[in-house]
């Protein structure tokens, strides 16, 4: 460890010393499980990027090769068996056989020594044991054998055409603005995800996608997105799921090259330009180039820039952010910036999946009011309780394998959903009551020669009578979180604490918190204010620069964040997984375990890989409170979870008997759950008196001022 210390210090000599020894343990800890420099990068990437803001994401990933090799020199010795051997001095073959000779007896009497019977080993014994350690390495070997890479499951989309809509498609006169995909399915593997669905997106409208996780909605956006759902070819589409790929370009040029008709102009008139300013003397090129300027004139080509920088501003870029190249943003950056590429470019068609997870709460709120004036077609999967109620003019809802659309945003969709399905269930108790009644006349008379005429008639009506099902009512999301023992205060204490990651870059200073076994506390804050460095400081993962941390002694964090279900065994099923982290207990506790965070039956079985985002990330719930945790720490915990889910949680947070700290964008569970605002701003960490709508209104002065600009 020694070599690595010394090499972390050089390369990064500005690094704190808590910072290096928390780097030193985490690569001390796990040097034999790491099996690629991609596992190192994982596991300290992040701190070393934030030690060092001169370094691209390709130097921090030379770094974490150069470490493996430090810490694993078997991985380029594996032809000479592993780790060489350098004997301290010659060898002399024989004065050791002499040696040998001359102490036969010397050795020999170690042997012929009396030995406690019972100290003897049972020679059955012994044989049992060899043979039960045999059949556990063969076993073993099997495993290893069989942990090959996980058959990757792909979804697969059918339709039914419309013919007169494919004899235009055909001619290339279809000119339709409004989107029709009848009677389609779509599978994910063997599992069915929808089935006969019909889907109208009418042009300009606003379409907001629920349901259940797991069901469905993210795989539909991609079968659109890769055209293996049909839609006209003439309407253009933006799928906004994969980060913009870093490079030396400009952030502000990233969003600008997305006008390809702008960026075209601009290319032709530099060419037309050059070509007159080298002499030629072709005619018509000042005719093209008024031609081009004309263009460029009619689709305001001036103003792209200031309409780029102003969506830029509003998903959190400042002026100097704008002007740096891709490669130098973390991948949630990356994502915001895909995002200001699709507002700008202005598709036919605009699919987003769980924009807001990427978001901090000014972004949020501001990318509510744009959405609010698309001008095109949204189609938008989101959990986030307030973003569906502001944005959408409509909802899908999907569920048993359809999809049924309503006017209005979610919470019209909620009322309008529960009177249909009360009217539904009115419907179905009356005829089943007619039914009885006829059944009870038909069973009656059936031998009454008089009434035969009559009890045929009955018996038809019955068999004519449409068949009404029960309303399958969806099953009510429970997730249940430890029991906790109280706890005496003091719990939680930070005075006068003050982090920084070197002497220039402070992250706050003069933070003066505490919590109790009662808190219920939010910390908010713009991203890169240092919430998460503030989570870290309070379960001691980070140590303040300056200032005391706290903590009774007793006290059990249990810390959930999108990064840990991102770090999932994906090759195992959820109860192997809980088996990895807590050995030694029965099967039956583990799928308890799982069952209280609606983890259960097949679901259980099934490989982590194949589970959706927020299935993994009940799962990651599940694993956290298995230790049995009186004190939660959860930064952005409703990322990927449904609605119910998100409903759930908060309900599970308010019984909980032990503290909660969580940073979180869902203004729903704020709402919900939080007692408490902390409001991390500035280089410092202040309560917010007034709660969550005073935060909110610190937020649009915020806005308004930048849009003022």
């Amino acid at each position: 460890m020694g070599t690595c210390s010394e090499y972390i210090k050089n390369i990064f000599p500005s690094i704190d010393d808590d910072l290096k020894k928390y780097v030193e343990g985490v690569l001390e800890n796990s040097a034999d499980e790491f099996e690629d420099s991609e596992e190192i990068y994982d596991a300290i990437g992040a701190v070393l990027h934030e030690v060092s803001s001169d370094k691209t994401e390709e130097d921090i990933k030379s770094v974490c090769d150069d470490l493996l090799k430090m810490l694993r020199p078997d991985k380029d010795a594996k032809s000479n068996g592993g780790s060489l051997k350098i004997l301290d001095g010659p060898i002399h073959l024989g004065s050791m056989a002499e040696n040998q000779e001359n102490n036969v007896e010397e050795i020999k009497s170690i042997w012929v020594q009396a030995r406690d019977d019972s100290l003897k080993v049972d020679a059955k014994k012994l044989e049992k044991a060899q043979a039960k350690l045999q059949e556990k390495q063969e076993k073993r070997g099997k495993e290893i054998r069989v942990v090959a890479p996980p058959k990757l499951q792909t979804a697969t989309a059918s339709q039914v055409i419309n013919k007169k809509e494919s004899k235009l498609e055909a001619k290339g006169n279809n000119r339709a603005q409004d989107i029709r995909i009848e009677n389609f399915d779509v599978a994910y593997g063997d599992r069915v995800l929808l089935q006969g669905a019909d889907l109208t997106l009418a042009f300009g409208r606003r379409y907001g996608l629920v349901g259940r996780n797991g069901l469905g909605k993210s795989t539909m956006l991609n079968m659109i997105s890769s055209g293996n759902l049909k839609i006209p070819s003439h309407i253009s589409i933006l799928h906004v799921e994969q980060e913009v790929i870093g490079d030396d370009t400009l952030a502000i040029d990233s969003v600008l090259e997305c006008d390809t008709v702008r960026q075209n102009l601009l290319e032709k008139e530099k060419e037309i330009s050059k070509a007159i300013n080298e002499g030629s003397t072709d005619p018509d090129l000042n005719t093209q180039l008024s031609e081009v300027y004309a263009q460029l004139q009619n689709i305001e080509a001036d103003k792209a820039p200031a309409k780029a920088s102003i969506i830029l501003a509003g998903l959190g870029f400042t002026t100097q952010m704008q002007q740096n190249p891709t490669k130098t943003f973390s991948g949630g950056w990356r994502m915001r910036l895909a995002l200001a590429r699709a507002l700008f470019s202005r598709p036919d068609l605009l699919l987003l999946d769980e924009p807001t997870n990427m978001l901090d709460i000014k972004a949020i709120i501001w990318l509510e009011n744009y959405l609010q004036n698309w001008p095109n077609t949204l189609l938008v999967v989101s959990h986030d309780r307030n973003f569906l109620d502001t944005v959408p003019t409509d909802i899908l809802h999907l569920h048993s394998q359809r999809i049924e659309s309503y006017r209005g945003n979610y919470e019209q969709f909620e009322k309008t959903k529960t009177e249909k399905l009360k009217n539904q269930q009115r419907e179905y108790e009356a005829q089943l009551q007619q039914r009885q009644h006829v059944q009870e006349f038909i069973d009656r008379f059936r031998f009454n020669a008089n009434r035969a005429a009559l009890v045929q008639s009955k018996i038809k009506m019955l068999e004519k009578m449409p068949e009404l099902k029960p309303i399958a009512k969806e099953t009510e999301v429970v997730l249940r979180l430890p029991e906790t023992e109280p706890l005496s205060p003091p719990i939680l204490q930070l005075s006068e604490v003050t982090f920084r990651y070197n002497k220039d870059k402070v992250i706050f200073s003069d933070v003066n918190i505490g919590a109790t076994m009662e808190s219920r506390i939010c910390i908010v804050g713009d991203n890169g204010a240092g919430k998460t460095t503030l989570l870290k400081i309070i379960m001691g993962i980070l140590s303040p620069s300056a200032g005391t941390r706290h903590v009774h002694r007793n006290l059990k964090f249990g810390y959930f964040s999108q990064h840990h279900v991102d770090q999932l065994d994906m090759n195992v099923n959820s109860v192997e997984l809980l088996q990895q982290q807590y050995p030694g207990k029965p099967i039956e506790e583990y799928r308890r375990q799982l069952g209280s965070f609606g983890v259960s039956g097949d679901l259980a079985l099934q490989t982590v890989s194949s589970l959706s985002g927020g299935q993994k990330s009940r799962v990651a719930f599940a694993s956290m409170c298995m230790g049995r945790p009186n004190f939660l720490v959860l930064d952005e915990p409703t990322n990927h979870l449904d609605i119910e889910t998100i409903e759930a949680l908060g309900k599970a947070i308010n019984k909980y008997t032990g503290g909660v700290i969580l940073v979180s964008h869902d203004e729903r569970l704020i709402r919900m759950v939080t007692t408490e605002l902390w409001h991390c701003s500035n280089g410092t960490v202040k309560s917010i008196e007034g709660g969550f709508d005073e935060y909110r209104k610190i937020v649009e002065q915020e806005l308004e001022a930048v849009q003022a600009k």
